[in-house]
C-alpha cells in the first residue's frame, strides 16, 4: 500500500505539474529574466502547488500517525503551517513580497508548527556528559531552525532542478535514517514529499518547463526543516548535528552568502550571483553540469550524515573536522564568498619568489 501510494503520487505530480504551468501562465505569475537570473524568458512560476497537492493527496490516503500520543495536534500543527508558508509562497510569487512580509509569513508558520503542533527542540544530552535545557529558549530556537532551513533551501533555488533536487536528496537520507531508527511517520512523510518532488523534477531539471518559485522553495524547506526537528528532538547533542549535515549544501551556502554580505557591507535581504550556483558556472561548468555538480556534493553530504550516525564520539568529531576542513577549502577555490577571501589557501599554496 505505501509503494504503490508513493508511485500514485509521483504519476499524480507528473500529471499536475504542466496544468499549474497553464494556469500560472493565465494568471501572470511568471519569473521574467533580468541581468542576475539565468533563464533567458519568461518561465511559469507556483510550480510548488504540484508538490503541495500529490503531497496532501497521498498524505490522506496513507494517513500516518506520529508515535507520539497527541498525533492529531501534531499533524493539525503541520499542516496549518504549510498552508501558511503556501500562501506566503504564491503571494510572493505573484506580487513580489518584501522581505519583512515574507519572513512573517515565515515566522507563522513556524509559530504554528510550535502552538499546534506541539514541536519544541527542549534540550539535548551534551557528548560528555549532562543535559542542556533550552527552557525558554526552546521556542525561539525551534522558530530559527525552520525559518533557517527554509530560507537555506529557498536561497539555492537558483538553476533548473537545483532545490528539488538538492531537496530530494535530503528527504532520502531523513527517511532512509528514520527507517533505521524505527520512526516510521517521519519515513513515510518524506516519502510522500519525496514522490511528489521527483514528479515535479521532470519537468523543472534543465532545461526547465517550470519553476516551483518561492511557493514550493519555501513549502520543501519548510517540511524538510520540521521533518528533521520531529526525526531528531530532544537526543544527543551528536544527533542533533546530523539534519545540519544532511543540509550541508543549502545551509553552508546561505552561511557564506551571509559573511559575504557582512563583508562587503550589504544588506543581508540583498540578492547577488555570487551563490554556489553561480560560481560553479563562473568557473566553467555548464548549467546541468553545475546542478550534477552541486547534486554529488548533497549526496556527499547525506552519505556523511549516515556515517556520523554510527561513529564513535571521536569519530563523530573527527568527521565534522574533515566536512569543515573540505567545506572551507572549497569555498576558497571557488570564491564563493570573495576572491580576497582565502585563509587557507594562501597558506596552503606556494609563495611566488621575487624573481618570479
Amino acid at each position: 500500500m505505501i509503494y504503490l501510494t508513493l508511485l500514485f503520487c509521483f504519476i499524480l505530480s507528473v500529471l499536475v505539474t504542466p496544468l499549474i504551468g497553464r494556469l500560472a501562465i493565465k494568471l501572470g505569475i511568471t519569473d521574467k529574466p533580468n541581468n542576475r537570473k539565468v533563464h533567458k524568458k519568461n518561465m511559469p512560476l507556483i510550480g510548488g502547488v504540484a508538490i503541495f497537492i500529490s503531497f496532501l493527496v497521498g498524505y490522506f490516503i496513507l494517513r500516518p500517525v506520529p508515535q507520539e500520543s497527541d498525533a492529531v495536534v501534531h499533524v493539525s500543527g503541520i499542516f496549518i503551517g504549510s498552508f501558511i508558508i503556501l500562501i506566503t509562497g504564491i503571494l510572493d510569487d505573484k506580487y513580489e513580497l518584501s522581505p519583512k512580509l515574507k519572513l512573517l509569513g515565515q515566522i507563522l508558520a513556524a509559530l504554528a508548527v510550535v502552538v499546534w503542533g506541539g514541536v519544541e527542540l527542549t534540550k539535548i544530552n551534551l557528548p560528555f556528559g549532562g543535559i542542556l535545557y533550552f527552557g525558554y529558549f526552546s521556542i525561539p530556537l525551534t522558530i530559527f531552525w525552520i525559518v533557517a532551513i527554509t530560507n537555506a533551501i529557498n536561497l539555492i533555488d537558483g538553476l533548473d532542478g537545483l532545490a528539488a533536487g538538492v531537496s530530494s536528496i535530503a528527504l532520502i537520507t531523513i527517511s532512509g535514517m528514520a527507517i533505521i531508527m524505527g520512526d516510521m511517520f517521519v519515513a513515510i512523510v518524506g516519502g510522500i514529499l519525496l514522490a511528489s518532488t521527483l514528479g515535479f523534477l521532470i519537468y523543472n531539471f534543465h532545461p526547465a518547463k517550470i519553476f516551483m518559485g518561492d511557493t514550493g522553495a519555501l513549502f520543501l524547506g519548510y517540511m524538510i526543516a520540521v521533518l528533521s526537528l520531529l526525526g531528531f528532538k530532544n537526543i544527543t547533542f551528536i544527533s542533533l548535528v546530523i539534519p545540519v549535515i544532511i543540509l550541508g549544501v543549502p545551509l553552508s551556502d546561505t552561511f557564506f552568502a551571509i559573511i559575504r554580505r557582512f563583508l562587503n557591507k550589504q544588506p543581508f535581504s540583498s540578492a547577488d550571483k555570487s551563490h554556489l550556483h553561480h560560481c560553479l558556472l563562473r568557473v566553467g561548468f555548464s548549467h546541468r553540469q553545475t546542478v550534477l555538480v552541486i547534486y554529488a556534493i548533497a549526496a556527499l553530504f547525506g552519505l556523511a550524515a549516515i556515517i556520523f550516525s554510527m561513529s564513535t564520539m571521536w569519530g563523530s568529531l573527527i568527521i565534522v573536522a574533515v566536512l569543515l576542513l573540505a567545506i572551507e577549502i572549497f569555498v576558497e577555490s571557488i570564491n564563493l564568498v570573495g576572491e580576497d577571501y582565502k585563509p587557507l589557501l594562501k597558506y596552503v599554496r606556494p609563495k611566488k619568489s621575487p624573481n618570479q
